[in-house]
């Protein structure tokens, strides 16, 4: 049976903007195993055994600093994961049950949080985590991007929990179940598809995000590794094989946190989208 014209016209769309999508982390990991004479002179070519050098990953690999900077990232990003998740859930289930004097007002506040961009407030935020001793740490990274990253969560997760129905949750109350319960065992696995999605747009901005560990968590080894990586860039002399290396393995724990994710994540951007 032949395909519908409109069927092949999504696909070769799809096809397309995979291309598009991929092409840049195609390029820059096939450009990291490539001399700097040929990284500018022949930049789409992949390498060949006339041009294949990886002295940017030895030069990563044997910096043991990186490895540190690594593990910096996946910790805050980690970090800001879970915490991101468990308070936004909370407060999306309690604005979404519990109806009180301030719920309009407090809803309303979190929506201008997601308009307002929190670099606005950096001068601030600078003074607050130095009054609080936390300048070069990255529990102090873990809380800003956790303050970030709750508007949006909280308004993504109020609306997946207003699906859930009340007659679910009052009969758990009838059987006897504190609120803490009904929340954990009863609406946090009814929303996981909402937290995968939720998770996934928290950890791209934080693992690629610069402006913050710049200004909390620059030194004494607590650099992430989008940071760490500009150790690579000078004024005059830029390490490009090293840059690319660092910048390829990157990736990786990137990739891996998005397949976990996946899953759960496309039910939750599809849903409601069929009935």
């Amino acid at each position: 049976m032949r395909k519908p014209a409109s069927a092949i016209a999504v696909h070769a769309i799809l096809g397309l903007y995979t291309v598009l999508a991929l092409f840049p982390i195609v390029l820059v990991v096939m450009n990291s195993f490539k001399a700097k004479r040929a990284i500018f002179n022949t930049p789409l070519q992949p390498p060949m055994p006339w041009n294949f050098d990886p002295i940017g990953y030895a030069k990563v690999f044997g910096d043991s600093a990186i490895t540190s900077y690594y593990l910096n990232s996946l910790v805050v990003t980690t970090g800001t994961i879970f915490m991101t998740l468990l308070f936004g859930a909370m407060a999306a289930w309690a604005l979404t049950e519990y109806k009180f004097r301030w719920n309009t007002l407090l809803a309303l506040y979190l929506s201008i949080g997601i308009m307002v961009p929190i670099r606005l407030g950096s001068v601030a935020i600078i003074q607050l985590v130095s009054d609080l001793n936390m300048i070069n740490t990255l529990s102090a990274l873990v809380l800003v991007y956790t303050a970030q990253s709750l508007p949006l969560s909280i308004f993504i997760l109020s609306e997946f929990i207003a699906q859930i129905p009340k007659d679910l949750r009052e009969a758990g109350r009838c059987d006897g179940l504190t609120e803490f319960h009904i929340f954990f065992y009863i609406v946090l696995p009814l929303i996981r598809p909402a937290m995968a999605t939720v998770a996934v747009f928290t950890m791209i901005p934080v693992w690629n995000d610069l402006w913050f560990p710049l200004l909390l968590a620059p030194t004494n080894g607590k650099q992430t590794i989008t940071l760490g990586v500009q150790q690579f860039l000078g004024q005059y002399i830029t390490d490009w094989n090293a840059v690319l290396a660092a910048l390829s393995t990157a990736i990786i724990p990137v990739l891996i946190l998005y397949v976990i994710f996946s899953r759960q994540l496309i039910r939750g951007l599809t849903s409601g989208a069929v009935k």
